[in-house]
């Protein structure tokens, strides 16, 4: 395609987002995100899903989508993000307090389609490197932030200093997560859980 007719659709576009917004009909980028969790929550999975459906649920073509994102990988990255939510950000005061809010976050996902997309990744990512490297590029940042939560209370010598700080994160996200997955218990409180998580956990690795 030669550069001016390019120039010319991009601007198109643009304008075409803009329209859009003003009507109150979301943005073309946020509806083809929208259009893959819908599809994903409708039953296909990751491999089967592809481009052209994502696109038909969208009413796009498949260039627009394209123009956004290298491939399909890139957009149901972007579309998993977009349903787990931004992370809450620690506050830094507290050892304690950060690990009981980041614990918190774990499994909790305000978008309802999470709770029928979520459980149905498992066995993909289990089967395939493509989807297990997804989800270790999603999951990655919400590690590091509690990494450094707890490396932080060890240098402040809160916590101790010899501690394998991959097994203690999971030994902290992995009850919530069961919990909150697989509803493993029907009387645990939700509410209350990562504040025991936490308190228990604690109990083993502050400093004597």
């Amino acid at each position: 395609m030669p550069a001016e007719d390019r120039d010319q659709l991009v601007a198109g576009e643009r304008l075409l987002d803009l329209a859009v917004q003003l009507a109150g009909v979301l943005p073309l980028g946020e509806a083809i995100v929208e259009a893959a969790l819908d599809l994903l929550a409708d039953g296909s999975t990751i491999e089967a899903i592809s481009i052209e459906a994502i696109a038909a649920r969208a009413g796009v073509g498949k260039a627009t989508i394209y123009r956004r994102w290298p491939g399909k990988d890139a957009l149901l990255r972007d579309a998993l993000r977009t349903l787990k939510g931004t992370p809450p950000e620690p506050a830094g005061h507290s050892v304690r307090d950060d690990l009981i809010l980041l614990v918190g976050a774990v499994g909790n996902h305000i978008d309802p389609r999470a709770a029928r997309i979520m459980p149905c990744l498992v066995p993909e990512v289990n089967r395939s490197p493509e989807q297990y490297q997804l989800y270790q590029n999603i999951i990655e940042p919400r590690r590091e932030m509690m990494r450094e939560v707890l490396r932080r209370g060890m240098r402040s010598g809160e916590l101790r200093a010899d501690l394998d700080v991959e097994v203690v994160m999971a030994m902290l996200t992995g009850p919530m997560l069961v919990q909150r997955v697989m509803r493993w218990h029907p009387d645990l409180d939700e509410a209350t859980l990562p504040q025991r998580i936490v308190d228990g956990v604690l109990d083993g690795i502050r400093a004597r």
